[in-house]
């Protein structure tokens, strides 16, 4: 009895604090107003550079350079710099195709092997770049016409040192990309709502803008460069401790970008492995903190759920756990999805919710041990 009643408050202590995670959560997600622009697209002034590396991305490039050539804003304030990472395919040729449209094509030339070839096509493209606004994104990803002009207009009125806006999967074939979208949404809601806090924790390169005087001041990527994955969650952990209030997140559908789900598992399991990997390297060790009790809790459902085969206790404390956390990640969701324009993915979440738990213990270890292959490149 004492051995159940232990496993009792651990499992309600774990309860308790995820309930409160998510109520977090769902409280920065709203403190965060939708942005309405002031300004018109003749008004904005600030020269950006767009800035994205690419990596044998031969069959998505060319739309992605079609939709940056395409933007809705002053052709004199914008450079578009593409780093072509030691592509094995055409993607260099196709790049080069579109000189004739203000597209500057950079060629990464290292001869010694790095663990993050991204961050440094990155900072030698800002090393060259001439705007002062430096926006990234991937060679995979679409946009629409104004999601520039989005960006600039909130940069301009709001005056932050970095703006994360937020990206999304279209396009899915099926239920394994169709629950990758809603998942991606989730954490795309997650690490919005962390900002709306004033605790800035995650936020994704492929729509991320920041100025570039404040890149140099934060030294860069220096201190981060050793790691492969980082060029967006950690250098945001370095705006965010330099500039406390100054991090933004742009809630505008104008400022979506749209990429693609994995097609396969083993894709799926080698993004998140990526993504997992440079939890441990965060300065910020609260969040590290967080992460992990948040692991915790899914391992103390799963370690139940598994136990209530043969002792029936565990199986019903496992039963009350899924409906605290199936609750309120239903209630954070439903917002986000509805900003997203994707309510209808929310007829996946209890299978998702249930998939989740597997994932997330299996990726909190899997993420931090041992290499992972990323652009045809085992890195660590």
């Amino acid at each position: 009895m004492e051995i159940l009643s232990a496993i009792s408050y651990i499992s309600l202590f774990l309860g308790v604090f995820y309930i409160l995670v998510i109520i977090a959560f769902i409280r920065g997600w709203y403190r965060l107003s939708d942005y309405t622009p002031a300004l018109s697209s003749k008004q904005v002034r600030t020269k950006v550079s767009v800035i994205v590396a690419a990596r044998n991305e031969e069959m998505n490039i060319a739309k992605t350079l079609d939709d940056l050539v395409a933007q809705n804003y002053d052709k004199n304030l914008l450079e578009i710099i593409f780093i072509d990472d030691h592509s094995t395919d055409r993607t260099s040729e196709i790049i080069s195709s579109y000189a004739d449209r203000g597209v500057k094509l950079i060629t990464l030339n290292e001869s010694k092997p790095l663990n993050s070839y991204k961050k440094k096509a990155i900072q030698i493209a800002i090393a060259q770049s001439e705007g002062d606004l430096i926006v990234t994104t991937d060679a995979d990803c679409r946009m629409g016409a104004n999601w520039l002009k989005m960006i600039v207009s909130f940069y301009e009125e709001k005056k932050y040192k970095m703006i994360s806006s937020p990206v999304a999967y279209h396009q899915e074939q099926g239920f394994f990309e169709r629950a990758q979208s809603l998942e991606f949404l989730y954490l795309i809601g997650l690490g919005a709502s962390t900002i709306g806090n004033d605790k800035p924790s995650t936020c994704n390169g492929a729509n991320l803008a920041y100025e570039k005087a404040a890149f140099y001041e934060v030294g860069g990527f220096k201190g981060i460069d050793d790691l492969a994955s980082g060029d967006d969650e950690l250098l945001l952990h370095k705006m965010a401790a330099k500039y406390t209030g100054r991090i933004g997140f742009l809630k505008n559908d104008a400022a979506v970008v749209y990429t693609h789900a994995k097609a396969t598992l083993a894709d799926f399991i080698q993004q998140r492995k990526r993504w997992a990997s440079k939890s441990t390297s965060y300065k910020n060790k609260a969040i590290i903190v967080l992460g992990v009790c948040i692991w915790l809790f899914n391992v103390d459902i799963f370690v139940n759920l598994i136990s209530g085969i043969f002792v029936g206790y565990y199986f019903k404390v496992a039963i009350v756990q899924l409906l605290i956390k199936m609750f309120f990640e239903f209630l954070f969701l439903y917002d986000v999805t509805k900003f997203a324009k994707r309510q209808s993915l929310l007829v996946l979440f209890p299978a998702v919710s249930l998939l989740h738990i597997v994932y997330i213990v299996y990726i909190g270890i899997a993420g931090n041990s041992g290499k992972y292959n990323w652009k045809g490149r085992m890195v660590k």
